[in-house]
């Protein structure tokens, strides 16, 4: 009869990771194996994975009856990177493994019938859980080794298959742990348009501009064929390459939601759903409280194009995102946050047939409907958009002119941004602190307004019904503007300047 042996897991609950102890006791009775303390499915059709997989390791598979508890009993746990940690744990308990091969490490895996370890989803949040609790070895699959590198202060040891790290924990045969590489390139999003592919619109490029430079949501309304989704696809070649924080908390996102296995993030995200999408889908949520789009574009894009055809329930739902950062999906097993720090871009027609105000074509749109489709996107949200900004249509002999290809808009515009992130960088010391993100307090510490200024944008605030939200959005662009200009201080044109982004009729 073996003893209760203990390895230590990770359960993944919202954006965080709660250390969990796979106890294996085994004794007299029908062979068999029970596995308690709040698993899903997928955990109870581990015994037959881990079985298999024993087996055909050529280890000894213990013909008594084996209890497997998943600790603490209360904290819903589903996956099977519990896989791992069961298996050894019943090696333990059996014998064929000492209790000190096994401490002061995590494992997580889920194993094939061969005893291969397969990748699993949530192996950055694996590998911060145990940096948390000072724990310095982190067992994971060969797969997820270069997201859990992402996590500084741990070693990560690659895993094949069980056999192998049978014999690594015996010290019969080692596995070195992975090295990190001595920097990780990002790149830039290049796979959209770039500003010199867009003809004309010149105001709306440079809202653009700003719009990227401050982090601030903009939206674009004009009628179809203007360019809309095209200036809004080519943001994300104007968005600086993810910091090494931000590279962090992208893979995390996305390896929870199942969407990065065994890779890292490659660029910012730009998530782009389509209108039929729910509020689930958009904020997040589910039986197992997964991440939404919102969470999904964090230091990204989410673009929501013809944004009044979405649900009117799914757009009220992201008010309190665009808001607070962050999302609070609670369920009846449970709660979970996730952040959503993320670039809202979005389009819009004038009105259903598309022309409202078109001098070219006539709208065909009665009062009603006009006045239906604009009162679908409601004050509070579009109080929560920085910037609105009109497109009109291109004339046609500006679109045959013979245009010389050529990138300087975008290196401009690109070079001009960085400088202004540096300015930012400079200002408040966080790469994650930018103009937009700036609260009222925060303003008023950092941002000098002159007198002059002051007023001009009081007596503008009286004319326009300016919301204390909106008031201080103003103030958010015109900085942004400022920093373009590599101006000290607001000027008077700055705020002229960010007023024109305030039109809202």
């Amino acid at each position: 009869m073996g003893t209760v042996a203990k390895i230590i897991s990770v359960a993944p609950v919202g954006f965080e990771g709660h250390l969990v102890e796979v106890e294996s006791d085994i004794t007299k009775g029908l062979p068999g194996l029970q596995i308690v303390g709040m698993g899903d499915k997928a955990i109870s059709e581990a015994k037959e994975r881990v079985k298999s997989a024993i087996a055909n390791s050529l280890l000894d598979w213990p013909a008594k009856r084996i209890t497997i508890n998943l600790a603490p009993a209360e904290l819903p746990k589903d996956g099977t990177h519990y896989d791992l940690p069961i298996a050894l744990a019943i090696l333990a308990s059996s014998g064929q493994l000492r209790p000190e091969d096994i401490q002061d490490a995590v494992f997580a895996g889920e194993l094939a019938l061969d005893g291969r370890v397969r990748p699993i989803s949530g192996a950055v949040t694996i590998a911060e859980a145990a940096r948390k609790a000072k724990i310095s070895t982190v067992y994971l699959p060969e797969g997820n080794v270069g997201q859990a590198l992402l996590v500084k202060g741990i070693s990560v040891v690659g895993i094949k298959d069980i056999k192998s790290l049978y014999l690594h924990l015996k010290k019969e045969a080692r596995i070195e742990p992975a090295l990190r590489s001595g920097h990780l390139e990002q790149k830039t999003n290049q796979d959209g348009p770039a500003l010199d592919d867009i003809y004309g619109q010149e105001q709306a490029k440079r809202a653009l501009t700003i719009a990227a430079a401050g982090h601030h949501n903009i939206l674009f309304t004009g009628p179809p064929g203007a360019g809309k989704t095209m200036l809004a696809k080519a943001l994300l070649g104007l968005l600086p390459a993810l910091t090494a924080d931000e590279l962090l908390d992208v893979t995390k996102l996305h390896s929870l939601a199942g969407l990065l296995i065994d890779d890292i993030a490659p660029a910012r995200p730009f998530r782009a759903p389509h209108h039929t999408a729910s509020q689930i889908a958009l904020i997040g949520g589910g039986i197992k409280a997964k991440p939404g789009e919102v969470s999904l574009s964090h230091h990204g894009v989410l673009f929501l194009d013809e944004i009044p055809e979405y649900q009117r329930s799914a757009l009220e739902a992201l008010r309190q995102p665009l808001e607070d950062k962050y999302v609070s999906i609670t369920r009846a097993n449970g709660r979970a946050v996730y952040p959503a720090d993320f670039m809202l871009v979005a389009t819009m027609n004038p009105c259903p047939c598309g022309y409202y105000g078109d001098p070219s074509h006539e709208c065909t749109c009665t009062s009603t409907q006009l006045l239906s489709y604009q009162k679908h996107l409601s004050g509070p949200l579009l109080d929560r958009i920085d910037m609105i900004v009109p497109v009109s249509r291109v004339s046609s002999d500006k679109l045959l002119e013979n245009k010389t290809l050529c990138d300087t808009q975008q290196s401009t515009a690109r070079s001009a941004i960085t400088k202004s992130k540096d300015k930012q960088f400079d200002r408040y010391g966080s790469s994650l602190k930018n103009n937009s993100s700036l609260t009222n307090q925060e303003i008023k510490r950092y941002l000098h307004i002159t007198t002059d200024v002051e007023q001009i944008l009081n007596a503008a605030a009286e004319r326009l019904n300016l919301s204390a939200r909106g008031y201080f959005k103003v103030i958010k662009v015109a900085r942004t503007i400022a920093d373009l200009d590599d101006a000290t201080d607001i000027t008077v044109q700055h705020i002229g300047e960010a007023l024109q982004y305030r039109h809202t009729s």
